[in-house]
């Protein structure tokens, strides 16, 4: 089985965008090529956590940068028992996703900005949300009546212009340029 370089510690791949960005699609690719290569990974969903650890937060700031503290909280645990971790939630804040990063050592946090103009996102609309936000329903909706604050110098920038498989692919040469996993077969 193929480990992070450092025994004691995985890393983190944290994926941020707006809703409906494909934070989640790319991200399961990624998780799919590290888990073929024999990285023990976990996919860490903000969906995922929402139903659970989170579902008595709402989608006020305050809530959102408490949902990221704690999803900060359990990746750091992840990461020390070895595992490779990947976060994708939208994570709106800049000062919420450096929480996040000073939880790591120096070169394991790959930040990942999903970078999807607010029309493509809104036109997707896969869960409803945008929709539920413009009629009312849905308070504080990142990108519509709640800001996003975009990465200013992310690991890796993935735009609409790739297919996801290929900003999979940039995310792993990122993971690999960074000697993050030894002697994988990761393509």
């Amino acid at each position: 089985m193929t480990q992070p370089r450092d025994d004691r510690h995985g890393f983190v791949v944290w994926f941020t965008g707006l809703s409906g960005a494909g934070k989640s699609t790319i991200a399961a690719l990624v998780e799919a090529r590290l888990r073929d290569a024999g990285v023990l990974v976990y996919n860490l969903d903000g969906d995922d956590v929402r139903r659970g650890l989170n579902r008595d937060l709402a989608y006020t700031d305050a809530d959102r940068v408490e949902s990221i503290r704690r999803i900060s909280e359990v990746t750091r645990l992840m990461v020390n028992a070895g595992l490779v971790v990947i976060v994708a939630a939208i994570s709106p804040f800049r000062e919420g996703r450096q929480y996040a990063r000073d939880l790591f050592h120096p070169g394991t946090f790959i930040e990942v900005h999903v970078d999807t103009p607010l029309e493509v996102a809104e036109a997707r609309d896969t869960k409803g949300l945008y929709r539920a936000a413009r009629e009312g329903r849905l308070a504080n909706f990142t990108g519509i009546d709640s800001p996003y604050e975009a990465p200013l110098e992310p690991e890796v920038r993935v735009t609409i212009s790739s297919t996801p498989d290929d900003a999979a692919g940039a995310i792993v040469e990122a993971i690999l340029a960074r000697g993050l996993v030894a002697d994988t077969p990761l393509q």
